[in-house]
């Protein structure tokens, strides 16, 4: 059987304004214990971006910015790849690693939000599910 997203992505998805300050992301994301928030750009169009712990970390404290004074459209990732809900774990590990990343919102075929997949999700299903050594 081929893992897919859908079977690990974490859903619902916690998500931000991008007019929200980055003092509100962080309580969000330490209050739910999550190192990502999906920022929720244009409804109407599914157009996301997304602020990780990373963007914390290089925008906001190795730049010395005030978190409550810097809103996350300041500091977000935009455009953001998406996964989608039925591609393999394999698939996916392949995009994330590709292109550096550790989150991906994940979409359906109509671009709606239906979860977000991290690195931390595919270690999960490796140690539960293991994987199919090619002889």
């Amino acid at each position: 059987m081929i893992n897919k997203v859908r079977d690990w992505m974490s859903s619902p998805v916690v998500v931000i304004d991008p007019d929200s300050s980055v003092s509100y992301a962080l309580t969000l994301m330490r209050r739910r214990n999550i190192h990502s928030l999906v920022v929720v750009l244009n409804e109407a169009e599914s157009s996301y971006g997304i602020i990780t712990s990373t963007d914390i970390r290089d925008k906001i404290i190795a730049m010395e910015r005030k978190p409550s004074e810097t809103t996350v459209h300041e500091i977000m990732t935009v455009p953001v790849m998406t996964a989608n809900a039925d591609w393999s774990l394999k698939e996916c590990s392949v995009k994330m690693q590709e292109n550096d990343i550790h989150h991906l919102p994940v979409v359906d075929d109509h671009n709606a939000l239906v979860g977000l997949i991290s690195t931390t999700d595919l270690f999960i299903a490796a140690e539960e599910i293991g994987w199919e050594s090619k002889d």
